[in-house]
């Protein structure tokens, strides 16, 4: 009986390494430099609603996360080449970024809008902006909603690898406007001391055709184990309350959308 037990347990041992080299930790891409989605603390750790979205998500799947940071611009190319299993970033799932991935169901869903001087009145767009610098992030879909409708109209486009560098040379007066989701203006900028005398201004853009069916988690393209794990983890942090209390950390309405 003692020569059983001691091979049992010596079973377990050898199986036990074996175990652990299939947990693998979950690796998801981020851009850390999207506030109040995802930013860095003082100390230099990613924060944000993203981030403890991405958490919470990995909680309810029982994996552990592994942030990786990348560049927006970078995010799906990596993705792509396997450098990470899923993108949590704030990317809007559009029928253009769907020919090369594959996105979960929405996290949540904010509009785009163009911050500029306080008091500067835009009731239409593409003929009050003509002759302005209008600065938006590389390869997000401000980019691509930019470039086809605002540079065919003599508005001046003028892209940036972050939405940060935008708002600094917004302040300097480098740029006469931005367009960016509504949320990371407000927050990331006219709540900042460097956004005193900016406001939003003109529309709401939601044009499903450049703005998509709100935020989304990528993964690759055919993965659908990983974004079926995805859907039923988002599903059930809505109905457990824990997205309620994350959203409530940020954001006093209702960013998930209808």
């Amino acid at each position: 009986m003692k020569k059983i037990a001691l091979l049992g347990a010596l079973t377990m041992a050898l199986l036990a390494p074996l175990a652990q080299a299939d947990d693998k930790p979950l690796r998801i891409g981020i851009e850390a430099a999207y506030p109040p989605f995802a930013m860095k603390t003082p100390e230099g750790a990613i924060t944000g609603f993203d981030y403890d979205i991405g958490n919470a998500l990995c909680e309810e799947m029982k994996v552990k996360c592994q942030w990786i940071e990348q560049e927006f611009d970078g995010l799906i190319p990596a993705l792509k080449v396997r450098k990470f299993d899923a993108v949590l970033s704030s990317l809007s799932i559009t029928e253009d970024r769907l020919k090369s991935v594959d996105f979960t169901d929405k996290y949540y869903h904010t509009p785009a809008k163009l911050a500029m001087k306080a008091g500067t009145v835009i009731n239409d767009p593409l003929v009050d902006l003509k002759g302005k610098k209008v600065g938006v992030q590389r390869s997000s879909i401000y980019d691509r909603f930019a470039t086809e409708q605002f540079t065919p109209a003599g508005i001046e486009v003028v892209r940036y690898s972050s939405q940060n560098e935008i708002f600094l040379d917004l302040a300097a007066g480098r740029v006469d406007a931005t367009l960016a989701d509504v949320v990371n203006i407000d927050d990331g900028f006219l709540k900042t001391d460097a956004g005193k005398g900016f406001a939003l201004v003109g529309p709401d853009y939601n044009d499903v055709k450049y703005f998509g069916n709100g935020a989304g988690i990528a993964v690759r393209k055919g993965d659908k184990a990983t974004a079926e794990k995805f859907n039923a983890a988002i599903a059930a942090i809505r109905a457990n309350g824990k997205y309620q209390a994350i959203q409530d950390k940020y954001f006093q309405f209702n960013v998930y959308g209808e």
